[in-house]
Protein backbone atom coordinates (compact mmCIF):
# COMPACT_ATOMS: atom_id res chain seq x y z
CA UNK A 1 0.00 0.00 0.00
CA UNK A 2 2.63 2.49 0.84
CA UNK A 3 4.58 2.45 -2.28
CA UNK A 4 1.76 2.13 -4.44
CA UNK A 5 0.33 5.48 -6.74
CA UNK A 6 -2.95 5.78 -4.97
CA UNK A 7 -0.93 6.50 -1.37
CA UNK A 8 3.13 7.06 -2.42
CA UNK A 9 2.42 10.83 -4.32
CA UNK A 10 0.09 12.14 -1.83
CA UNK A 11 2.22 10.87 1.10
CA UNK A 12 5.03 13.20 0.02
CA UNK A 13 3.02 16.37 -0.83
CA UNK A 14 1.39 15.96 2.50
CA UNK A 15 4.98 15.79 4.24
CA UNK A 16 6.76 18.22 2.41
CA UNK A 17 3.98 20.21 2.47
CA UNK A 18 4.02 20.38 6.35
CA UNK A 19 7.57 20.51 6.33
CA UNK A 20 7.66 23.28 4.21
CA UNK A 21 5.01 25.14 6.49
CA UNK A 22 7.23 24.52 9.44
CA UNK A 23 10.82 25.44 8.28
CA UNK A 24 9.07 28.80 6.39
CA UNK A 25 7.70 29.87 9.95
CA UNK A 26 10.29 28.82 11.92
CA UNK A 27 13.11 30.82 9.53
CA UNK A 28 10.77 33.70 9.97
CA UNK A 29 10.58 33.43 13.85
CA UNK A 30 14.45 32.85 14.45
CA UNK A 31 14.96 35.39 12.24
CA UNK A 32 13.25 38.43 13.80
CA UNK A 33 14.88 36.96 17.02
CA UNK A 34 18.16 37.91 15.90
CA UNK A 35 17.20 40.75 14.18
CA UNK A 36 17.60 44.15 15.47
CA UNK A 37 14.58 46.19 17.08
CA UNK A 38 15.39 49.28 14.23
CA UNK A 39 14.77 46.25 11.40
CA UNK A 40 11.56 44.95 12.71
CA UNK A 41 7.76 47.05 12.00
CA UNK A 42 7.26 45.99 15.82
CA UNK A 43 8.07 44.78 19.05
CA UNK A 44 9.71 41.12 18.92
CA UNK A 45 7.17 39.87 21.30
CA UNK A 46 4.42 41.02 19.08
CA UNK A 47 5.86 40.21 16.22
CA UNK A 48 5.94 36.36 17.60
CA UNK A 49 2.79 35.97 19.16
CA UNK A 50 0.93 37.73 15.86
CA UNK A 51 2.66 35.48 13.53
CA UNK A 52 1.09 32.17 15.41
CA UNK A 53 -2.06 33.86 15.45
CA UNK A 54 -1.70 34.90 11.45
CA UNK A 55 -0.74 31.05 11.19
CA UNK A 56 -4.01 29.44 12.52
CA UNK A 57 -6.73 32.16 11.90
CA UNK A 58 -7.33 30.55 8.29
CA UNK A 59 -8.16 27.64 9.58
CA UNK A 60 -10.98 29.48 10.92
CA UNK A 61 -12.16 31.91 8.31
CA UNK A 62 -11.48 29.08 5.42
CA UNK A 63 -12.07 25.83 6.22
CA UNK A 64 -15.53 26.00 5.44
CA UNK A 65 -15.05 26.78 1.92
CA UNK A 66 -12.55 24.43 1.98
CA UNK A 67 -14.60 21.86 2.90
CA UNK A 68 -16.79 22.27 0.41
CA UNK A 69 -14.50 23.02 -2.34
CA UNK A 70 -12.81 19.74 -1.61
CA UNK A 71 -16.34 17.49 -1.95
CA UNK A 72 -17.25 19.07 -4.64
CA UNK A 73 -13.95 18.22 -6.84
CA UNK A 74 -11.89 16.40 -8.19
CA UNK A 75 -9.03 16.29 -5.06
CA UNK A 76 -5.97 15.31 -7.18
CA UNK A 77 -7.07 18.32 -9.66
CA UNK A 78 -7.35 20.48 -6.26
CA UNK A 79 -4.31 19.32 -4.99
CA UNK A 80 -2.40 20.17 -7.91
CA UNK A 81 -3.36 23.69 -7.88
CA UNK A 82 -2.36 23.70 -4.52
CA UNK A 83 0.90 23.23 -5.12
CA UNK A 84 1.25 25.72 -7.52
CA UNK A 85 -0.09 28.01 -5.15
CA UNK A 86 2.41 26.80 -2.53
CA UNK A 87 5.21 27.42 -4.98
CA UNK A 88 4.19 30.47 -6.16
CA UNK A 89 4.37 31.94 -2.49
CA UNK A 90 7.05 30.37 -1.72
CA UNK A 91 9.13 31.79 -4.51
CA UNK A 92 7.71 35.59 -2.93
CA UNK A 93 9.37 34.32 0.19
CA UNK A 94 12.52 33.08 -1.01
CA UNK A 95 12.62 37.06 -2.11
CA UNK A 96 10.99 38.66 1.23
CA UNK A 97 13.50 36.66 3.02
CA UNK A 98 16.77 37.57 1.00
CA UNK A 99 15.57 41.14 1.01
CA UNK A 100 14.74 40.93 5.57
CA UNK A 101 11.14 42.07 4.59
CA UNK A 102 9.77 41.02 7.77
CA UNK A 103 6.46 42.40 7.17
CA UNK A 104 6.30 40.87 3.79
CA UNK A 105 7.12 37.41 5.25
CA UNK A 106 4.07 38.01 7.91
CA UNK A 107 1.46 38.31 5.11
CA UNK A 108 3.14 35.47 3.24
CA UNK A 109 2.72 33.38 6.16
CA UNK A 110 -0.56 34.01 6.56
CA UNK A 111 -1.63 33.23 3.65
CA UNK A 112 0.68 29.83 3.80
CA UNK A 113 -1.34 29.08 6.56
CA UNK A 114 -4.45 29.69 4.01
CA UNK A 115 -2.78 27.14 1.69
CA UNK A 116 -2.73 24.86 4.36
CA UNK A 117 -6.32 25.10 5.26
CA UNK A 118 -7.19 24.55 1.74
CA UNK A 119 -5.06 21.27 2.20
CA UNK A 120 -6.39 20.06 5.73
CA UNK A 121 -9.82 18.99 4.63
CA UNK A 122 -8.50 16.94 0.85
CA UNK A 123 -5.72 15.70 3.17
CA UNK A 124 -8.27 13.62 5.06
CA UNK A 125 -11.13 12.65 2.85
CA UNK A 126 -8.79 11.36 0.18
CA UNK A 127 -7.57 8.50 2.17
CA UNK A 128 -10.77 6.32 2.01
CA UNK A 129 -11.70 7.03 -1.31
CA UNK A 130 -7.80 5.96 -2.45
CA UNK A 131 -7.51 3.05 0.11
CA UNK A 132 -9.71 0.38 0.40
CA UNK A 133 -10.92 -0.32 3.92
CA UNK A 134 -8.45 -2.52 5.49
CA UNK A 135 -5.85 -0.06 4.40
CA UNK A 136 -7.46 3.24 6.01
CA UNK A 137 -5.92 2.46 9.68
CA UNK A 138 -2.67 1.87 8.00
CA UNK A 139 -2.95 4.99 5.89
CA UNK A 140 -3.46 7.55 8.93
CA UNK A 141 -0.89 5.93 10.57
CA UNK A 142 1.74 6.69 7.80
CA UNK A 143 -0.07 10.52 7.52
CA UNK A 144 0.32 10.94 11.30
CA UNK A 145 4.08 9.72 11.36
CA UNK A 146 4.75 11.81 8.23
CA UNK A 147 3.31 14.75 9.93
CA UNK A 148 4.65 14.93 13.25
CA UNK A 149 8.33 14.11 11.90
CA UNK A 150 7.31 16.99 9.29
CA UNK A 151 7.24 19.47 11.67
CA UNK A 152 10.20 17.87 13.98
CA UNK A 153 12.44 17.98 10.88
CA UNK A 154 11.40 21.30 9.63
CA UNK A 155 12.00 23.07 13.18
CA UNK A 156 15.29 21.43 13.62
CA UNK A 157 15.99 22.05 9.90
CA UNK A 158 15.39 25.78 10.11
CA UNK A 159 17.46 25.85 13.08
CA UNK A 160 20.65 23.97 11.03
CA UNK A 161 19.66 26.50 8.24
CA UNK A 162 19.85 29.79 10.26
CA UNK A 163 23.11 28.81 11.83
CA UNK A 164 24.80 28.03 8.80
CA UNK A 165 26.67 30.85 6.65
CA UNK A 166 24.93 32.57 3.84
CA UNK A 167 21.98 31.41 5.92
CA UNK A 168 19.06 34.21 3.87
CA UNK A 169 20.24 32.21 0.75
CA UNK A 170 19.53 28.43 2.22
CA UNK A 171 16.44 29.45 3.44
CA UNK A 172 15.08 30.41 0.27
CA UNK A 173 16.55 27.74 -1.91
CA UNK A 174 15.04 25.26 0.29
CA UNK A 175 11.71 26.33 0.56
CA UNK A 176 11.35 26.74 -3.12
CA UNK A 177 13.00 23.40 -3.59
CA UNK A 178 10.56 21.04 -1.11
CA UNK A 179 7.39 23.12 -2.47
CA UNK A 180 8.69 22.11 -6.41
CA UNK A 181 9.30 18.86 -5.06
CA UNK A 182 5.94 18.33 -3.83
CA UNK A 183 4.54 20.20 -6.89
CA UNK A 184 6.44 17.25 -9.05
CA UNK A 185 4.98 14.63 -6.50
CA UNK A 186 0.95 15.78 -7.03
CA UNK A 187 1.18 15.07 -10.51
CA UNK A 188 1.40 11.59 -9.50
CA UNK A 189 -1.79 11.38 -7.81
CA UNK A 190 -4.69 9.66 -9.72
CA UNK A 191 -7.44 11.52 -10.46
CA UNK A 192 -10.19 11.40 -7.39
CA UNK A 193 -13.57 12.35 -8.76
CA UNK A 194 -16.10 13.97 -6.13
CA UNK A 195 -18.27 11.35 -4.64
CA UNK A 196 -21.65 13.33 -5.36
CA UNK A 197 -22.56 15.74 -8.07
CA UNK A 198 -22.24 18.80 -5.88
CA UNK A 199 -22.90 19.83 -2.73
CA UNK A 200 -24.92 23.36 -1.41
CA UNK A 201 -22.03 25.16 -0.26
CA UNK A 202 -22.45 25.56 3.69
CA UNK A 203 -20.96 28.43 6.06
CA UNK A 204 -19.02 27.94 9.45
CA UNK A 205 -22.29 27.83 11.52
CA UNK A 206 -24.19 25.04 8.70
CA UNK A 207 -21.31 22.75 8.97
CA UNK A 208 -20.94 22.54 12.76
CA UNK A 209 -24.81 22.17 13.33
CA UNK A 210 -24.41 19.38 10.43
CA UNK A 211 -21.66 18.04 13.00
CA UNK A 212 -23.52 18.48 16.36
CA UNK A 213 -26.39 16.45 15.02
CA UNK A 214 -24.19 13.63 13.68
CA UNK A 215 -23.47 12.87 17.63
CA UNK A 216 -20.65 10.20 17.28
CA UNK A 217 -18.68 12.16 14.67
CA UNK A 218 -19.00 15.02 16.89
CA UNK A 219 -17.61 13.49 20.18
CA UNK A 220 -14.49 12.12 17.97
CA UNK A 221 -13.84 15.52 16.61
CA UNK A 222 -13.76 16.93 20.32
CA UNK A 223 -11.60 14.13 20.88
CA UNK A 224 -9.39 15.19 18.16
CA UNK A 225 -9.36 18.69 19.32
CA UNK A 226 -8.61 17.48 22.84
CA UNK A 227 -5.10 16.44 21.84
CA UNK A 228 -3.84 19.44 19.62
CA UNK A 229 -4.66 20.99 22.46
CA UNK A 230 -2.62 19.00 24.59
CA UNK A 231 0.01 18.54 22.14
CA UNK A 232 0.01 22.42 21.37
CA UNK A 233 0.97 22.95 25.33
CA UNK A 234 3.55 21.01 25.58
CA UNK A 235 5.15 21.67 22.26
CA UNK A 236 4.75 25.78 22.99
CA UNK A 237 6.06 25.13 26.57
CA UNK A 238 9.38 22.81 25.68
CA UNK A 239 11.89 25.84 25.31
CA UNK A 240 11.17 27.74 28.64
CA UNK A 241 10.97 24.43 30.65
CA UNK A 242 14.32 23.16 29.40
CA UNK A 243 15.79 26.53 30.23
CA UNK A 244 13.57 26.77 33.79
CA UNK A 245 13.26 23.11 34.65
CA UNK A 246 15.68 21.30 33.37
CA UNK A 247 18.96 24.30 33.51
CA UNK A 248 19.65 22.66 29.96
CA UNK A 249 20.57 24.45 26.91
CA UNK A 250 18.58 24.84 23.66
CA UNK A 251 19.96 21.94 22.14
CA UNK A 252 17.80 19.54 24.36
CA UNK A 253 14.55 21.17 23.13
CA UNK A 254 15.68 19.30 20.17
CA UNK A 255 15.34 15.89 21.55
CA UNK A 256 12.48 16.67 23.29
CA UNK A 257 10.68 17.51 20.35
CA UNK A 258 12.00 14.16 18.99
CA UNK A 259 11.03 11.98 21.64
CA UNK A 260 7.45 13.47 21.06
CA UNK A 261 7.50 13.62 17.59
CA UNK A 262 8.90 9.80 17.26
CA UNK A 263 6.48 8.55 20.01
CA UNK A 264 3.70 9.53 18.26
CA UNK A 265 5.51 7.81 14.98
CA UNK A 266 5.57 4.46 17.07
CA UNK A 267 1.88 5.03 18.30
CA UNK A 268 0.57 5.29 15.43
CA UNK A 269 1.91 1.85 13.99
CA UNK A 270 1.28 0.50 17.12
CA UNK A 271 -2.10 1.13 17.14
CA UNK A 272 -2.45 -0.47 13.48
CA UNK A 273 -1.25 -3.93 15.25
CA UNK A 274 -3.31 -3.43 17.93
CA UNK A 275 -6.75 -2.47 15.67
CA UNK A 276 -5.96 -5.38 13.33
CA UNK A 277 -6.02 -3.15 10.39
CA UNK A 278 -9.51 -2.19 11.27
CA UNK A 279 -11.15 1.14 12.59
CA UNK A 280 -10.50 0.36 16.32
CA UNK A 281 -12.58 3.13 19.21
CA UNK A 282 -11.99 0.68 21.54
CA UNK A 283 -8.09 1.90 21.49
CA UNK A 284 -9.35 5.61 22.78
CA UNK A 285 -9.53 4.18 26.02
CA UNK A 286 -5.75 2.80 26.86
CA UNK A 287 -4.59 6.08 24.47
CA UNK A 288 -5.99 8.73 27.19
CA UNK A 289 -4.97 6.37 30.02
CA UNK A 290 -1.47 6.50 29.16
CA UNK A 291 -1.72 10.05 28.55
CA UNK A 292 -2.52 10.88 31.66
CA UNK A 293 -0.37 8.38 33.31
CA UNK A 294 3.09 8.92 31.49
CA UNK A 295 2.01 12.58 31.48
CA UNK A 296 2.20 11.89 35.40
CA UNK A 297 5.30 10.35 35.44
CA UNK A 298 7.11 13.28 33.12
CA UNK A 299 6.67 15.39 35.49
CA UNK A 300 7.43 13.48 38.32
CA UNK A 301 11.00 12.74 36.77
CA UNK A 302 11.46 16.89 37.53
CA UNK A 303 12.47 15.21 41.23
CA UNK A 304 15.34 13.77 40.04
CA UNK A 305 16.89 16.73 37.68
CA UNK A 306 19.17 18.80 40.17
CA UNK A 307 20.67 22.17 39.10
CA UNK A 308 24.20 21.54 37.39
CA UNK A 309 26.90 22.05 39.77
CA UNK A 310 28.36 25.33 39.44
CA UNK A 311 27.02 27.86 37.30
CA UNK A 312 25.44 27.58 33.86
CA UNK A 313 23.71 25.02 32.45
CA UNK A 314 23.71 21.66 30.91
CA UNK A 315 25.42 20.61 27.93
CA UNK A 316 23.39 18.06 26.00
CA UNK A 317 25.98 15.81 26.66
CA UNK A 318 26.07 16.38 29.78
CA UNK A 319 22.16 15.99 30.91
CA UNK A 320 21.44 12.44 28.63
CA UNK A 321 24.87 11.13 30.35
CA UNK A 322 23.12 11.56 33.80
CA UNK A 323 20.99 8.66 34.37
CA UNK A 324 18.92 9.74 36.69
CA UNK A 325 17.38 12.07 33.61
CA UNK A 326 16.49 9.04 31.49
CA UNK A 327 12.39 8.46 33.30
CA UNK A 328 11.91 11.48 32.34
CA UNK A 329 12.61 11.47 28.65
CA UNK A 330 11.04 7.90 28.45
CA UNK A 331 8.08 8.81 30.21
CA UNK A 332 8.15 11.90 27.65
CA UNK A 333 8.76 9.22 24.53
CA UNK A 334 5.93 6.96 25.91
CA UNK A 335 3.27 10.21 26.25
CA UNK A 336 4.23 10.50 22.18
CA UNK A 337 3.38 6.71 22.20
CA UNK A 338 0.28 7.04 23.82
CA UNK A 339 -0.33 9.98 21.68
CA UNK A 340 -0.33 7.73 18.45
CA UNK A 341 -2.82 4.98 19.78
CA UNK A 342 -5.48 7.52 20.78
CA UNK A 343 -5.46 9.81 17.82
CA UNK A 344 -5.39 7.02 14.89
CA UNK A 345 -8.42 5.53 15.07
CA UNK A 346 -10.30 8.49 15.54
CA UNK A 347 -8.93 9.97 12.08
CA UNK A 348 -9.92 6.77 11.05
CA UNK A 349 -13.37 7.16 12.51
CA UNK A 350 -14.18 9.99 11.24
CA UNK A 351 -13.25 9.50 7.45
CA UNK A 352 -15.31 6.54 7.75
CA UNK A 353 -18.09 7.37 9.39
CA UNK A 354 -18.69 10.48 7.51
CA UNK A 355 -21.26 10.71 4.63
CA UNK A 356 -18.96 10.03 1.66
CA UNK A 357 -20.30 13.01 -0.38
CA UNK A 358 -19.81 15.52 3.03
CA UNK A 359 -16.50 14.01 4.16
CA UNK A 360 -14.31 16.60 3.56
CA UNK A 361 -16.40 19.00 5.00
CA UNK A 362 -16.96 17.24 8.12
CA UNK A 363 -12.93 16.95 8.09
CA UNK A 364 -13.11 21.13 7.60
CA UNK A 365 -15.18 21.17 10.87
CA UNK A 366 -12.72 18.93 12.54
CA UNK A 367 -9.85 21.85 11.47
CA UNK A 368 -12.06 24.53 12.75
CA UNK A 369 -12.33 22.72 15.97
CA UNK A 370 -9.16 21.94 15.94
CA UNK A 371 -7.59 25.43 15.44
CA UNK A 372 -9.97 26.86 18.69
CA UNK A 373 -8.93 24.48 20.71
CA UNK A 374 -5.18 25.28 19.88
CA UNK A 375 -6.02 29.06 20.58
CA UNK A 376 -7.79 27.94 23.28
CA UNK A 377 -4.47 26.08 25.01
CA UNK A 378 -2.54 29.32 24.19
CA UNK A 379 -5.04 31.35 26.23
CA UNK A 380 -4.84 29.26 29.13
CA UNK A 381 -1.21 29.18 29.28
CA UNK A 382 -1.22 32.34 29.39
CA UNK A 383 -3.89 32.88 32.33
CA UNK A 384 -1.95 30.10 34.22
CA UNK A 385 1.42 31.02 34.00
CA UNK A 386 1.24 35.27 33.77
CA UNK A 387 -1.55 36.09 36.21
CA UNK A 388 -1.73 33.22 38.17
CA UNK A 389 2.05 32.82 38.74
CA UNK A 390 1.43 28.78 37.71
CA UNK A 391 5.02 26.63 36.85
CA UNK A 392 5.37 25.24 33.96
CA UNK A 393 5.33 21.82 35.58
CA UNK A 394 2.19 22.24 37.10
CA UNK A 395 0.19 23.32 33.98
CA UNK A 396 1.69 20.17 32.48
CA UNK A 397 0.47 17.87 35.19
CA UNK A 398 -2.92 19.76 34.65
CA UNK A 399 -3.02 18.75 31.44
CA UNK A 400 -1.76 15.16 32.42
CA UNK A 401 -4.87 15.27 34.95
CA UNK A 402 -7.47 16.38 32.53
CA UNK A 403 -7.02 13.24 30.04
CA UNK A 404 -8.75 11.57 32.57
CA UNK A 405 -12.00 13.86 32.37
CA UNK A 406 -11.35 14.19 29.01
CA UNK A 407 -12.03 9.93 28.92
CA UNK A 408 -15.05 10.34 31.05
CA UNK A 409 -16.69 12.78 29.27
CA UNK A 410 -16.06 11.22 25.87
CA UNK A 411 -17.49 8.04 27.52
CA UNK A 412 -20.50 9.29 28.94
CA UNK A 413 -21.72 10.80 26.35
CA UNK A 414 -20.96 8.40 23.61
CA UNK A 415 -22.88 4.80 23.83
CA UNK A 416 -20.95 3.83 20.77
CA UNK A 417 -17.68 4.85 22.20
CA UNK A 418 -18.47 2.53 25.42
CA UNK A 419 -19.55 -0.33 23.30
CA UNK A 420 -16.57 -0.25 21.50
CA UNK A 421 -14.07 -0.42 24.40
CA UNK A 422 -16.22 -3.30 25.62
CA UNK A 423 -16.08 -5.07 22.82
CA UNK A 424 -12.23 -4.12 22.44
CA UNK A 425 -11.48 -5.13 25.83
CA UNK A 426 -13.26 -8.86 25.43
CA UNK A 427 -12.70 -9.69 21.88
CA UNK A 428 -15.15 -9.12 20.38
Amino acid sequence: MFLSRRFFPYFIVQCLGALNDNIYKNVLLLMVAWASVSQLPMPVGLFVNLAAALFILPFLLFSAHAGHLADCRDKAWLIRRLKWLELLLMSAAALAICSQSYLVMLVLLFLMGTQSAYFGPVKYALLPQALEPGELVQGNAWVEVGTFLAILMGTLGAGVIMSAGQASAIAAVAVVSFALIGLVAGQFIPDLPPVSGGQKRKGIGQIIKAVWRQKNLFVAIMAISWFWFAGAVYLTQFPNFTRIELYATPALVSILLALFSVGIGVGSFASVRLAHRKVELGLVVPGAMGLMLFGCAFDAGLMWVEPPVGSGSYLLGEFLATGRHWGLLLSLFMVGVCGGIYIVPLYSFIQAEARPAERAQVIAANNIFNALFMIASAVLAIVLLELFGWSIPELFLLIALLNLLVLLLLYSTSLHFRLAFIRYLFGK
